[in-house]
């Protein structure tokens, strides 16, 4: 890269806020929710309702921060954490005495949506994990049950992904989550092959359905293969279910660097060709680096966007593994913003909550209002009816309440909340927003008893995130004097 470049980047980079502007009212905030281990959650291995309370806890944190998005991890290496017919239970989630089963999926969905969060369900998609994973698993691991779609390289098994049968096995679990709990997206983490400078076993399959390919080209199609199957029975499913994936944070090398770490070169993954073809709704590419090896790697993504969903991923984790600063991950907030993307993800969840560096605390000024979720008008552009009927009230335990009206009301629209000193009302200003992603046609809150007036909106939100035009406003002094 030309040595100027590199310098303005530095320069841009490294002086703190440079790229903030306006807060946005639409922007993506993710976290990723690792069940692997019990890194995340669960902490607890005591029972089931203390998992529960564990989990909630997390998600008031969320909540209360104004994150939007979790991708709750639901299959780590051959096991899974929801009630599934194809793959055992973790041994990490706890059951109680009773008949009823702890479903942690179901749990997190319920609670995510109670709170306004969308919940995307993460799968581990190849790796089944080591030998000795594989033999605490017994006879329901899938190297038992159906081993001739799996391998086993440099001591860790795989599902072989150039087996086709083996997207048959994927599809399967992809469809079950999807048909049986009301998740708002599909996220695929480990939709690749091992860094193995084409060391991978496959042979055998390659003589079968290599057909005149070089490898590298058979690899990267057999991903887009199971991408595209994946989407399309997804969207036969459910429409409105975002898919999307994680992959590596640089998608091909740029300029001599890279160090042959890269989605398309080094584990064919080919996502850039997945979103300018149609079969992802979104990308959150694993960006845990710093500087040249960031900054032109998010530009390098946007220009594979097609319209569709770029979330880059930031590694606060990296703030303990290798001494980051706070400024290392706020510089690299600032950035996205000023390239619009649509928003931020971070790995994980825990590195955020526990404040690692004071990051949760500087996130508050980021994050100080709500935001809606960008709409997914490639799978649909139709915008529902307004609310009508607000009415604003003070009631006699001292809440405000809010309550409206609403056309065609399924349980999966949601409502926003706005808030105005003047009649004209913005929806794209952040700081109008008081709530997002509500589930009922009604809100109650508090507010101070003073003489300040507001007027009050409302719309709604279907599940493509598509936003009506704002309701006719409600007018209303906080004092408790009749006005």
């Amino acid at each position: 890269m030309n040595k100027i470049i590199v310098l303005l980047i530095f320069l841009l980079c490294f002086t703190p806020g440079i790229f903030s502007s306006g807060l946005p009212a639409t922007e993506v905030r993710a976290v990723w929710l690792t069940t692997n281990y019990g890194l995340d959650w669960p902490r607890n291995r005591i029972s089931p309702d203390i998992q529960k309370r564990e989990l909630i806890s997390i998600l008031d944190n969320l909540k209360k921060n104004n994150f939007n998005t979790v991708m709750f991890q639901v299959r780590a290496r051959g096991e899974v954490f929801y009630n599934s017919r194809i793959e055992p239970m973790s041994s990490l989630v706890k059951q109680g005495n009773g008949t009823a089963k702890f479903d942690p999926l179901a749990v997190a969905v319920e609670e995510c949506h109670k709170r306004g969060l969308e919940c995307h369900a993460w799968i581990v998609t190849y790796p089944l994990g080591s030998d000795r994973q594989v033999k605490s698993l017994g006879m329901s691991s899938v190297t038992k049950k159906n081993p001739s779609i799996t391998k086993k390289f440099k001591g860790e098994w795989f599902l072989d992904p150039g087996n086709p049968r083996t997207d048959d096995y994927l599809l399967s679990i992809v469809k079950e989550v999807v048909a049986n709990y009301d998740v708002d997206g599909i996220h695929f983490d480990y939709i690749r092959y091992p860094d193995n400078r084409g060391q991978f076993p496959d042979d055998g399959m390659y003589r079968l359905y290599g057909k005149e390919k070089n490898r590298a080209d058979w690899r990267r199609d057999n991903i887009t293969r199971f991408v595209k199957k994946t989407y399309e029975e997804v969207k036969k499913l459910k429409p409105w279910v975002q898919v999307s994936s994680s992959p590596l944070g640089r998608y091909r090398s740029l300029g001599g660097t890279g160090h042959g770490w890269t989605a398309f070169e080094t584990v064919y993954q080919d996502a850039g060709k997945w979103m300018k073809t149609g079969i992802h709704d979104a990308i959150y590419p694993m960006m845990y680096y710093k500087e040249q090896l960031f900054y032109p790697y998010v530009d390098d993504w946007l220009n594979y966007g097609n319209g569709r969903i770029v979330v880059p991923g930031l590694g606060a984790y990296q703030m303990i593994e290798l001494g980051w600063s706070q400024q290392d991950i706020l510089n690299q907030v600032d950035y996205t913003r000023s390239k619009n993307t649509e928003g931020q993800a971070y790995f994980r969840v825990e590195n955020v909550l526990s404040n690692t560096k004071g990051i949760l605390q500087a996130l508050k000024t980021y994050y100080k209002y709500p935001a809606k979720l960008p709409a997914m008008v490639w799978l649909s552009d139709s915008v529902p009816e307004k609310p009508y009927g607000l009415r604003a009230e003070k009631m006699s335990n001292g809440l405000f309440q809010l309550r409206w009206e609403v056309h065609n009301h399924d349980n999966r629209v949601t409502f926003n909340v706005y808030r105005s000193d003047t009649e004209e009302l913005s929806t794209d200003k952040a700081e109008n927003i008081l709530a997002v992603g509500l589930k009922q046609p009604l809100m109650n809150f508090v507010v101070p008893d003073n003489d300040k007036a507001f007027y009050y909106y409302v719309t709604v939100s279907d599940s493509f995130h598509n936003e009506s035009e704002a309701s006719t406003p409600a007018f209303f002094y906080h004092s408790k004097t009749v006005k």
